[in-house]
């Protein structure tokens, strides 16, 4: 039985120059968004990673807290080694496995993250490979000196995973080498057997402008769009307190609801969980079930980001409209779009939220209740 992660951390070393593509490749556009921030969401998608630690200047920074609200951050080293100490020494003591990757491998498969951490935590080393597939051979002065046997000859890619102990312990007695080119040379060292784990092609690092044509190609391939409807309704209370979207907003009622009564979250939820064919909120969290009497709608929001990507999938677009007379919504738009952006670990640019009156028309129009309505646009990975 293979054993488990634990708690894992990811160091994404993202410190080049990017001299041969005129400017850093890991923030060049792939897909509409930065090479980066693939690489970022591959590894937000594999289960047991609890940490990202991006080693990268300050100036990149600001691009990728458009999409994250929870990287931690190194800055770079003279060399792709000091890089990877840095990174590591910003790691939670309690990982029990740690992963390195490129920043400049934006299609790694999180399913294949999986595996090489658990490898890791099991055997102490693990590298993601594949078997080389051109005839290699060992030249000198312009002449071919040897042919090697292609059958033993594989391809080392990232991440490259280790026990925590182990690479602190290899980074400490070996960290000064210039020559080494990646970090499991250093831990074969301590007298480690760094077990291979089977990658694809697809993990390619992005390093000249055709391998950045090659990823583009791939990441439209296999990129389709789903769109998912909720609905939500609600009484409103004296005396509840009223949260929209995450917000607290200050009122005389609230709404009434097994939850908090978020109605806005509860119908992005279910809009997001339309998308995916992935039920409704009310089967997770059952109104039948007193021990979750009133759980807060973000913590509901969380489990169904998780699902998003359980399903290697991520969310593009929402937009929700609630239907109310009072109070008026209108003064609290943005900071509720900030709130959802928050919550759905998403671009504020990519939310739209907006109120509607009922006209004092019946149940809503009188102010006794509320309802929203909501849409949500998934991409999803169909080669996973």
């Amino acid at each position: 039985m293979m054993k488990q992660t634990g708690f894992s951390s990811a160091v994404i070393v993202a410190g080049g120059s990017g001299k041969r593509m005129g400017r850093p490749k890991q923030m060049l556009p792939l897909g509409g968004k930065p090479v980066l921030v693939h690489t970022v969401e591959a590894f937000k998608k594999a289960r047991g990673v609890q940490e990202i630690i991006v080693v990268t200047p300050p100036e990149n920074r600001p691009e990728l807290n458009r999409y994250f609200s929870d990287l931690i951050y190194a800055d770079p080293g003279q060399t792709r080694l000091e890089s990877v100490q840095n990174g590591f020494a910003k790691t939670a003591i309690q990982a029990q496995t740690v992963a390195v990757h490129d920043g400049a491998r934006p299609l790694v498969n999180p399913a294949a993250i999986e595996a090489c951490l658990q490898t890791a935590a099991q055997y102490g080393a693990a590298v993601l490979a594949v078997p080389v597939k051109d005839t290699v051979k060992v030249c000198a002065g312009g002449a071919v000196q040897q042919t090697l046997d292609r059958a033993t000859l594989w391809a080392a890619q990232t991440p490259q995973c280790y026990r925590r102990e182990l690479l602190a312990e290899a980074l400490e007695k070996f960290g000064a080498e210039k020559d080494a080119t990646d970090e499991s040379q250093l831990v074969e060292k301590l007298g480690v057997q760094v077990r291979v784990v089977l990658s694809d092609y697809k993990n390619n690092k992005i390093t000249t402008p055709e391998d950045l044509v090659f990823a583009e190609a791939l990441v439209e391939e296999k990129t389709v769009y789903r769109t998912g409807f909720g609905f939500d309704l609600h009484r409103l209370e004296p005396g509840r307190k009223l949260y929209v979207g995450g917000v607290e907003i200050p009122h005389t009622k609230g709404f009434l609801g097994h939850s908090d009564g978020d109605l806005v979250l509860h119908a992005l939820c279910d809009a997001i969980l339309g998308a995916l064919c992935a039920g409704e909120i009310g089967i997770l969290f059952p109104p039948t079930d007193d021990s979750i009497k009133g759980i807060s709608s973000v913590t509901i929001a969380k489990k169904v980001l998780e699902i998003v990507r359980e399903h290697h999938a991520e969310i593009d677009h929402i937009d929700a409209t609630i239907i109310t007379q009072e109070p008026k919504m209108k003064p609290h738009y943005e900071t509720v779009r900030r709130s959802l952006a928050e919550v759905f670990e998403m671009p504020v640019e990519r939310v739209s939220f907006k109120s509607k009156s009922h006209e004092q028309v019946g149940e809503i129009g009188r102010g006794e209740a509320a309802m929203c309505q909501a849409v949500a646009t998934l991409k999803l990975r169909s080669c996973l």
